[in-house]
């Protein structure tokens, strides 16, 4: 099967399409697309709560040690149910996985390092700023400013509030995992297109694994081994990586990119509810309108679309 064999969101195209009534076909098309926002939706509360479970483990093996055991135990999992087939792959399928590998990896890290030193609220919105970041640059319209500026003002009213109990480090490392997110979101939708099911994410969580595993171990050693903490880290690997990055890809074969970036602006609210929930970490008003401002100005600047280049005419 070539490449021009497959559609938009990477599946098989049909020889022949069946003849519909059109309105049974936008009904088929409207809740395939309810069913995958409520897969972004499921996705978003599960991952923050396993990272909010992760946070409980910190004490046990370290930041990098608690990755080490979320991303193996996820790759082991994912690579035992889908089975993937390692032969027949162009080069191009295999930088798709190995890009999704390496953004997954490290945006864990550098995620799990800022949790580790700020609360899971504040960190997730300052997360959001990388994906906002690239909307606004990508739309090119005035407007987009307007967004931005808000998203600017919502962090600096944040940090008015809650940046005093914040270390720059903390920030720093919310801040290099919101690169790395739009990374992910960047790979993810090409490897949903390029293997069937989930098997290019199962592929890539072996190549995440193998970029933390080393790190994880140099950092806590023996206390990976403890029964508690291998139990917990497997109830986070489902929680944080199994579950939401396969109901992710899935969602990203039935959304557009704009409209699943759009919902992952409501990340900040997942994460501050499980914050408050499993760790008992209250945001004060502020922080809480702080928190609203960066989700507005998200799903603003992905509402806004791009400049279109109109084509230049030639003549002659």
């Amino acid at each position: 099967m070539t490449s021009g064999d497959r559609d938009r969101t990477g599946a098989a195209a049909p020889a022949s399409r069946p003849t519909t009534s059109r309105s049974s076909a936008e009904g088929g098309h409207a809740g395939g697309t309810v069913g995958a926002v409520g897969m972004v939706i499921g996705s978003a509360m599960s991952l923050q709560f396993g990272s909010a479970v992760a946070a409980t483990l910190f004490p046990r093996a370290g930041a990098l040690g608690v990755v080490a055991l979320r991303l193996v135990f996820s790759a082991l999992l994912m690579l035992l149910v889908c089975r993937p087939r390692l032969r027949g792959h162009p080069r191009t399928d295999w930088a798709a996985v190995l890009g999704l590998g390496i953004a997954l990896g490290t945006m864990n890290t550098l995620f799990y390092q800022a949790i580790d030193r700020i609360p899971l609220g504040p960190a997730v919105t300052l997360e959001l700023l990388g994906p906002l970041v690239l909307s606004v640059v990508a739309s090119r319209r005035l407007l987009s400013l307007l967004w931005a500026g808000l998203a600017l003002a919502g962090v600096a009213l944040l940090g008015s509030s809650g940046f005093g109990q914040l270390n720059f480090a903390g920030v720093g490392f919310a801040l290099s995992a919101g690169v790395m997110w739009v990374a992910y979101i960047i790979f993810n939708s090409r490897t949903g297109a390029r293997f069937p099911k989930a098997d290019g994410l199962a592929l890539a969580m072996g190549v995440a694994a193998l970029v933390s595993a080393p790190l994880g171990v140099a950092d806590a050693g023996s206390a990976l081994l403890d029964p508690v903490t291998l139990g917990l880290g497997a109830a986070v690997a489902v929680l944080s990586s199994g579950v939401p990055y396969t109901l992710e890809l899935f969602a990203l074969r039935r959304l557009p990119a704009a409209t699943f970036a759009l919902l992952m602006s409501l990340m900040p609210v997942a994460a501050a509810t499980a914050g408050f929930v499993v760790l008992g970490q209250r945001l004060e008003p502020l922080e809480l309108v702080a928190i609203a401002m960066v989700i507005v100005a998200s799903m603003g600047a992905v509402r806004t679309p791009p400049v279109r280049t109109e084509p230049r005419q030639v003549i002659g």
